[in-house]
This record gives structure tokens, sequence and C-alpha cells, in this order.
């Protein structure tokens, strides 16, 4: 493999390909099958070629019985033992890529959040989707091929040597060229062309997401243009590496066609002399000739078996970088008992960014609402990662039950606090489907009941199906308000004990948005809120406000006001202003 790939490709697609979960029992059938079609084409050419050569002596026919139902049996098998093959190798891939895909997701689900927070959507779903695919690959169209190759060239060279041994040599060598040298180099210039290849498929993964879920938005700020012409420039660059990788193929194929010729000379300058002296009979002269068009079918399946090689393994790289090391860093649990969120002298910030906010300190328990307010890009959203444990704290401390958020196992925080971000997720399938995200052992009673609490009853009174109607992947087919108070009926259902919501009021009306609020900040004795939200009107029911902002231009933004609504109101007149201008 080493010939192929790099030493950091090779470890990468090892490890992936111990996530596919290949079956031996079915990657050994479909070996079995693939050496059986391949032998059986070799021996329907040398059959064949026998059976020309015999029966152009005019022996007496029962002497070509035997040779002529071993061609109709070696032409049947050939098409079956090849379909069958087909069939179990992609058994075995389809399936090694739903094993690899559900690693990927457990992964993924049990490592800390950070890991994914400067990959691009479009480019996370490229790596969940294509290159899991691409990985997938690797077994039919790289591993299987190289196998059968070897296997039946093995033989084929050593019958042909019982009959001529420099025919052998000859043949050997040029099955090397052809399977080992052409492939070599293929996978050295489309490792090239495919590194390029990967970025521009990123990017476009990326700017075509961009484009479908914000068009609207970049129309309106004038930046549709510029993005429009980010997506042309890559996918002008993938047409070139496409190109080069197309070039390349076709060097590969005509090496193998030289390969093939020099075979067959070859053959016919060391058969005919010894043909005409008696060494070797005049009839196997036709077999040692004949057999390399067959013997060569398996070999020019390698230059693309070389180029798949190598994008499962930059795609094998891909996965690995997403998934991090071997040993995942979170490794402490967090007790059991009721859940206590605490903040102490906490600053907090994304991963290689600035400082946003710092001094944060404060104590959710059971029963208790916070809420958190301030203006748009303070940090509001990214404190609530750095309490759930999604981001590490810049300095300070986020504690769950005692021990900090960050490096906690994945699970473990999940089920103490959850938090449902602005932007989640709404998928294309039934309300009552995406109410089961959040607790998959949910009753239709509990649904309902989870609807009406976020102020959706008479929309579902008015839906053709109800709770069963289907909604498209992102809400598409629903208004703004109905698809956030939908996600706040998830997050209701959500067992874990503290609730953490960010901007769950937007895009609703004021009464809406009021009652909303006032459902969440009164949460039952067993549970606690954390919302981030603009509207200040419903605050009177939380027990905590806190105001981010910046004392001065330009510095660190602080906590500048804590405590309740009312103590609020009363030392920060800007919230007072806020309040006012948001009840006129």
């Amino acid at each position: 493999m080493r010939l192929f790939l790099t030493r950091s490709e090779s470890a990468a697609l090892r490890r992936c390909i111990a996530l596919l979960g290949v079956s031996r029992s079915g990657f050994a059938l479909s070996l079995l099958l693939g050496v059986a079609a391949l032998g059986s084409a070799i021996a329907l050419g040398g059959t064949a070629a026998w059976l020309i050569a015999r029966a152009s002596q005019q022996p007496p026919v029962l002497y070509l019985t035997v040779a002529a139902t071993s061609v109709r049996l070696f032409g049947l098998s050939r098409a079956l033992a090849r379909y069958l093959s087909r069939l179990a190798s992609h058994k075995v891939a389809l399936s090694g890529m739903d094993n690899l895909r559900a690693n990927l997701y457990d992964r993924l689900s049990s490592a800390p959040a950070a890991a994914l927070s400067s990959v691009r959507r479009g480019d996370l779903m490229s790596r969940a989707g294509a290159d899991v695919d691409e990985v997938g690959n690797v077994v039919v169209k790289t591993v299987l091929p190289a196998l059968v190759a070897l296997i039946v060239g093995v033989a084929t060279v050593a019958v042909v040597a019982v009959i001529s041994p420099a025919s052998a040599l000859v043949l050997a060598l040029c099955l090397l060229l052809s399977g080992v040298v052409a492939p070599a180099l293929i996978a050295r210039s489309v490792r090239m062309a495919e590194g390029e290849g990967g970025d521009a498929r990123a990017d476009i993964a990326a700017t075509t997401l961009a484009l479908l879920e914000g068009a609207t938005e970049l129309s309106l700020a004038g930046t549709l243009r510029g993005v429009t012409r980010t997506l042309a420039r890559a996918e002008a660059s993938l047409r070139q590496a496409l190109a080069r990788s197309a070039r390349l193929s076709a060097l590969a194929r005509g090496l193998d066609v030289c390969a093939v010729g020099m075979a067959l000379i070859a053959a016919l300058l060391i058969g005919i002399p010894h043909a005409l002296s008696g060494a070797l009979p005049q009839v196997l002269l036709a077999v040692i000739v004949l057999i390399p068009l067959s013997s060569f079918e398996g070999v020019a399946e390698l230059a693309p078996a070389a180029s798949q090689l190598v994008r499962s393994a930059q795609a094998a790289q891909r996965i690995c970088a997403l998934i991090g090391e071997e040993s995942p860093s979170a490794s402490h649990a967090i007790p059991q008992g009721a859940t206590l969120i605490e903040a102490h002298d906490l600053a907090i910030g994304w991963p290689g960014g600035p400082t946003l906010v710092e001094g944060i300190t404060f104590t959710l328990r059971a029963g208790a609402s916070v809420a958190i307010v301030g203006p748009s890009g303070i940090g509001k959203t990214t404190l609530l990662a750095t309490l759930t444990g999604v981001i590490p704290p810049k300095s300070g401390h986020a504690l769950i039950n005692g021990v900090p958020a960050w490096g906690a196992r994945r699970d473990d925080v999940a089920s103490h606090i959850t938090m449902t971000a602005e932007d989640a997720h709404i998928f294309a399938t039934s309300i009552y489907e995406n109410l089961r995200v959040a607790k998959a052992s949910l009753t239709r009673e509990e649904a309902v009941t989870s609807l009406q609490r976020a102020g959706l009853c008479e929309w579902i009174d008015s839906l053709p199906d109800g709770i069963d109607t289907v909604i498209g992947s992102g809400a598409t087919t629903v208004s703004g308000g109905e698809r956030r108070r939908l996600l706040m009926a998830r997050a209701l259902l959500v067992p874990a004990p503290v609730m953490a919501v960010d901007e769950a009021s937007e895009h609703l009306d004021g009464e809406t948005a009021d009652r909303l609020m006032n459902t969440l900040l009164t949460p039952p004795p067993d549970r606690a809120t954390l919302v981030v939200t603009h509207r200040l009107s419903a605050l009177d029911q939380a027990d905590q406000v806190l105001v981010l902002g910046r004392v001065q231009a330009g510095q660190c933004a602080r906590v500048v006001a804590q405590g309740t609504h009312a103590h609020v109101l009363s030392c920060l007149p800007g919230y007072r202003w806020a309040l006012d201008q948001e009840e006129q």
C-alpha cells in the first residue's frame, strides 16, 4: 500500500476500514465469485483457442466434444459468477458504508462538539455523505479487484509456464507493467488532482448550502453575486481537477493496451520457432498467444482501482480529521443528583477567537430560571455553548454538579442539560416524528400536550393530518413563528432537567411570545430553564436576569446588571428604555 499512498493516508484508511466492519464471510464469498468469474473468462479464452486450433486439424468430432462443452460451461459460469460477485460485493460495501456512517455519527455524538466548530455545514455534510461512500468503495473498487487480479494472474502464469516457461516469464513482466507500474504512476498523479478536487468539492457543498438556505438574505445584503462567483470558481477548479484525472486514466488505459500487445507479440515470437521445431505442439501455440487477451482483463481494473484507492484514502483523512484521535478527550463523569449549573468568573469565546464576555458568575438550581439578554452579537449564544460543554471556557469555570462541563462525557452532559439552538434543524417528516427527536418513547398524548404548551393547538387542529402532517426539511412549509414554537415544543419534551433555549420568542407576535416565555420561565420544581432572549416584557417571571453589555466601546463585554427583573429595571436605565420601546 505504501507504493500508492503516503504514511498518513495509509493510517487514516486503515482506521476507517476498521470502522466499516466488513463481513469477512461476505468478502470471502465476493472474492471467490470474482476469482471464478475472471478464471472462467481466461479458461474460456484458452479452451476456445485450443478448440479452434484443434478443429482446424479436422480430428474426429468426438475429440472436440469435451472442449465444446467446456466453452459453453465457461461462458455461462463467467456471466453468472460475475453477476453474483457484483451482488455479494455491493452488499458488503453498502453494509460497510452503513456501519461507517453509524460509527461516525456515534463518534461525533460522544466527542466534544468544539471539534466541529470550524467545519462548515456543507463540508460536514460532504464528509458524512460522499466521503463515507468513497471509503466504502475501496472494498469493491480497489481491494477486491486487486486480490482477484493477483490470484488469477499467478494461476495463469503458472499454467502458461507448464506450456512455455519463456512465454510465462514475458506474460508475468507484462502483467506487472500493467498491474503495478501503471497504477503506481496513476496514484501519484491522481493524488495531486484529487487534493485540489476535494477542496473544490468542499467549497461547492458549503457554498451551495449557503445559497439554498440564505439566498434571500444574501440578495438583500448585496453579496449574492459574489457568492455565485465563488461557486463558479470552485466548479471551474473541480472541472480542471477532473480533466487531469481523466487524462491520467487514459494514460493508464494506454499502458494496459501496450502491455497486452507486448505480451501477444512476445508469445508469437517465442512460440512460433518452438512450434516449427516440434518443441511445442502446434495446437498449444494458439493457447499461449490468446490467453494474454483474457488474462489482462483483471489487471485492466487496477489503474481505476489505484485512483479509487487514493480518493478513498483522502476521504478517510477528512473523516479522521472530523472524528479526531482514537482516545476521546472527554473523560470525567458528572455526579448524579439534582442538577446545578454554576458559572464562576467565567470568560467565554469560540476556540481560536477573541474573548467575548468575561466576569460571568451565577447559579441555576432546580425549579429556577435565568434569562440572558443583551445586544445581538454580544456573546449570548456563546455563553450557552460554554455552559453546555460544547466549547471550552477562555477562563474561569462552567460547572455542572460541581465538575467542568467541558471535558465531561457528552452523554453525561446531555443527560443534565440540553440546548435548543436558534437554527435547530426541523426534519422532513411528520410533526410527531420531529418531536420524537427529543424523546424516543414519546406518546401521541404527550406530543399533543407539548404542542399545546407551545401555543400550537389551533395550528395542529387546522392541519389535514394533525400531528402526522409531513413538513419540509428545515420547516420550509411552515411560517417562522410556527417553526419556532415547534422547536420549543420539542425542547419542552427533552428529559434533561435543565433546558437551555436560544431566542425562544423569535418571529412571534407579542402576546404569543409572552405566553411562551411564561411557560419556559416557570419550570416545574424538578427542572430549570436557561433562556437567551431579546424580549423583556415576560422576564418578570425569571428568577434572575443577566444583562450583557460593554462598559466602554472596544472593551470586552461584561455582566452590566444582574438580579431580578425589577432590580435590573431600577438600576439600568437602558434596560427600562428597551422595555418601554417594546411595550409601545
